[in-house]
Formats: structure tokens, sequence, C-alpha cells
């Protein structure tokens, strides 16, 4: 049914047409919305039977996930950026445990300072912790990949994230096609737990292993991820077989076939990426875009196939390892390990930055012209940082960093009562 409404509203809409039995929800924004769309539904009695649980804390959401889906329940939460990482503790225990919950992580940048906009640095910082990624390109994919997401975690056994853009997606209105009860039902079977707590049949889940076995569970986690690399392409086709259009998959290439130049990019920034692309098609240049929406396992093979014909790659990215540079530049340039081409990295959007095509369509004429920076940071305003450094060094007490950098471009800092 085509409907137009707000991201969250329908993200909602889909978790709830695949019959999760707990939900377990803190508010904590970009994510709220959802959460809130899914208690009215429970409270409604639209969706039954489901229990709600308002709990404490983040912490607390992951803890409540891990019990219920070890009882066997299907399970969902969601968060975001300081609300993912007081979770963290209980995110490892959740995929050490294989356990299958679903949580949406709405991306939003980490403090401090405070941020609550959009960038990937919340779901980026937990990419090793061993739960699957998915990343939502559009509001329509992210409704599509919770569908998704349940069928992968159920099959394999692990816990899935789908991110997806913090209000730029979460806040967005846009008609969508929401799914019939009778389609999510014919494509997600119910819950057949492959571990379940008993009381008729008593066994220790999560208990003590020492050095003799650490290593073994912990590969088999890897090896589930591997299995996902093929797992996940098929439950996309097949979704495109019952709700008849695509979605998910491992990586999507836009006008990538004869391309010289590939940008590499995640999330909602592709839409922006393939409108600049198109832009400078017109003007002869031979350019695409890769989308990656499988972060977690990366799709190494896939990428190198995509890429390999090119002359340049630039990875367009909204997080990144401090002292170090790109985070998903280094999964890329392992990809293409032994292949010589031009390789670029680009950090944009941090803290809600705006990524405008002008900048976009400077940016990769300079990288076409191999003039670019192996490390570019889009729109940085090199001034006040450099006055900042020239403070530090001038001064012992220079005083706090962002009210100082505010300052210097005009803004406004408010005294704390």
């Amino acid at each position: 049914m085509i409907s137009q409404m707000e991201g969250s509203a329908a993200v909602a809409q889909s978790v709830a047409l695949c019959r999760p039995e707990v939900i377990c929800a803190y508010p904590i924004s970009p994510q709220t919305h959802i959460v809130e769309g899914l208690g009215a539904l429970v409270k409604g009695g639209e969706l039954a039977p489901c229990e709600f649980l308002n709990v404490e804390s983040e912490f607390a959401a992951m803890s409540v996930a891990i019990g219920s889906s070890a009882a066997g329940a299907r399970t969902y939460t969601a968060t975001a950026s300081q609300g993912l990482l007081f979770m963290v503790e209980a995110i490892y225990n959740a995929s050490g445990l294989g356990l299958p919950i679903v949580m949406t992580v709405a991306n939003r940048a980490i403090g401090a300072p405070i941020n609550i906009w959009n960038d990937h640095s919340d779901s980026m910082s937990q990419r090793d912790c061993g739960w699957l990624q998915l990343f939502a390109e559009s509001n329509q994919e992210a409704v599509d990949l919770h569908i998704q997401a349940f069928r992968l975690a159920e099959e394999l056994s692990m816990p899935v994230m789908v991110c997806m853009d913090g209000f730029i997606l979460t806040h967005a209105y846009e008609r969508l096609d929401i799914p019939s009860q009778a389609q999510v039902d014919a494509y997600l079977p119910p819950y057949d737990p492959r571990q379940v707590l008993d009381p008729a049949e008593p066994v220790s889940i999560g208990a003590m292993v020492g050095p003799e076995a650490f290593m073994e569970v912990r590969y088999l986690a890897h090896a589930k991820q591997t299995m996902a690399l093929e797992l996940i392409p098929q439950i996309a086709a097949e979704f495109e077989t019952g709700f008849g259009r695509k979605a998910g998959g491992l990586v999507r290439g836009y006008r990538t076939e004869d391309a010289t130049t590939i940008v590499v990019a995640l999330g909602s920034v592709v839409g922006t990426l393939e409108e600049t692309v198109d832009a400078l098609r017109e003007a002869g240049h031979k350019i695409g875009v890769l989308s990656i929406r499988s972060y977690r396992p990366f799709p190494l093979a896939a990428v190198r196939a995509a890429l390999k014909g090119c002359e340049r790659v630039v990875v367009l990215e909204k997080s990144f390892s401090v002292g170090m540079g790109g985070v998903v530049s280094a999964d890329v340039r392992m990809a293409l390990s032994g292949i010589q081409l031009h390789g670029y990295t680009v950090i944009a959007g941090l803290g809600g930055r705006p990524i405008t095509q002008v900048s976009l369509t400077r940016m990769l004429k300079e990288a076409m012209a191999d003039t670019l920076p192996p490390l570019t940071f889009l729109d940085l305003n090199h001034d006040i940082v450099n006055r900042q450094l020239a403070r530090e060094a001038g001064m012992r007490r220079s005083g706090p960093i962002a009210e100082n950098l505010l300052r210097d471009i005009g803004g406004k800092v408010e005294a704390t009562p």
C-alpha cells in the first residue's frame, strides 16, 4: 500500500509486520519515533501478542533483548549514537551468544561536543562487535531491509543492525510502499530458534569458556558472517520475487559499467552522489557510484569485481579513524589489494554537515584530474582550525576547543546555568 509517511513511522510499520514478540525501548533521538510508533501499535492491540518494555537505559534495552531472544522470542530494539555506546558490553554478548536480535541504528554523531545530527561514527565504532550491518540508502529500502534482517538473523542465529541516516531518513516524509501482512508472512516464517532456554530441558547459555575453546567460538561468528555473504543476495532475490522491487544485497552499482572513476559510499548520500554523477556524465565524464549495502560482512569479492576495471576510486565516508584516516577506505583497499589504481578518501558530512552537489562536483573533478589529496575533509574550514592550533601554541590555557571555534565563526556560546 502506497502511503505518505515519515521514515520512522514506516520502519515501525515494517517491524510490526514482522510480528516481534518483545520490543525493548529507551528513547534517544533520532530513533525515538520508531519505538513510539511500535508502542502505540502494541497499546492499541494492533501488534499482538507482543510485550513492549520501557527500560531505564540503553544497556538495559540490550540486556532485555538478550534475555527475551534466549527465551525464544522474536526480539527488536533501536538506538543511536551515545545510546549505542552505552549498550556496547551487551552488544558483544548478544553476538557472542549468537542471538538473532534485530536493531535499528538511526545513525548519529558521537560526542563530545554534543551533536544530534547524522554521521556514521556510531555504527562504525561497532564494526568489529560481531553484528551484521546493513545500510539503507532510502526510507523505502529501510522498510524493506528490516523485513530481510529478521530473515537473515534467524537463519544464521546472528544479530543484525539496520543502519539508516538519522533525521535525513528517519524524519523525512515521502511516498512509501508498505507491504501487506500476507506478503511478509509468506516471506518471513514463524520464529524457530536454534537455541532456547527451556525449563523442561535446562542448559547453560553464555557459560565461561577458557582458552581451549574461546578461539573456536569467535571463529564460528566469523564463519557465519562469511556465510551471510551468500545468504544476503539470496534473501534479497527472494524479496524481489515476493515484493516486486529490489532492496538490499551486497552492493549496487550506478553507471559503473564504463566508468573510469567510481565513488564508493554508504547510506543516503548515495542519492546525492547519483544526481551529481548524472550531471558529470552529461558533461562527458565517465563516472559512477558503488553503494555498499552490507558493511558487515564486508563484500570484498563484490567490491573488487565492481572496481577492478576503473582507473580511480573515491571513497566518500561519514566517519573516520582519528590519527589514521578512512574507515571504509581501509576495507576497500583490502578488496583492491594488488590492483594498481588511484585511490582517494574523502571524509564528509560529519555531525550533519551538508554534503552539497556543488562541493561534490568540485571534489570529483579534482579526483578525475588526480589533483585531489589522498585524504580530504570536504568543506573543512581550515581557517578556524589553524586559528585554534595557533591559539594552543601561543598560550597554555587556551580554553575549550568547541566554544573557541564557535566564537571564531561568529556563533553564540550560551553559558550553562
